[in-house]
């Protein structure tokens, strides 16, 4: 299972990102399976469509978000029931540099070990039990 997180699917989405090409071969290993299912958080898909939005224009946010939607690889997981896990989890932290969102990707990544998160955010790599993809 691989937690997609908004840089790695902003990177994907926008031909113009520096990490774009990176995206584009890990898309190609993970629409393959390589990694089991991902799954998308409510949370990563509200800050995908608002940067998008805001890089790219409306029309491009509302296509990606309902490709992402409609994606049959990807799961869309409502955030509802991991609000208070993750505001633990992100008031605890030691070094404050997760974002909340981030804070939910990591809480879900460590309950479906071995925790791959596909990121281009570096503050990923420094948490226990996650696997950064693209490496």
């Amino acid at each position: 299972m691989i937690i997609l997180d908004s840089s790695f699917l902003i990177a994907y989405h926008n031909t113009r990102d520096v990490h774009h090409a990176a995206a584009a071969r890990a898309m190609v290993r993970l629409a393959g399976g390589e990694w089991g299912e991902a799954l998308l958080l409510e949370y990563v898909f509200l800050e995908v469509v608002t940067v998008l939005r805001a890089r790219t224009g409306l029309k491009v946010a509302a296509r990606v978000g309902t490709t992402l939607l409609q994606a049959r690889e990807v799961e869309f997981v409502p955030c509802s029931d991991l609000f208070l896990e993750t505001f633990s989890g992100f008031r605890q932290q030691v070094t404050g540099e997760l974002s909340f969102v981030d804070a939910a990707i990591v809480a879900v990544a460590r309950r479906n070990r071995p925790g791959f998160v596909a990121t281009f955010d570096e503050d990923f790599r420094s948490q226990e039990g996650i696997k950064v993809i693209p490496a």
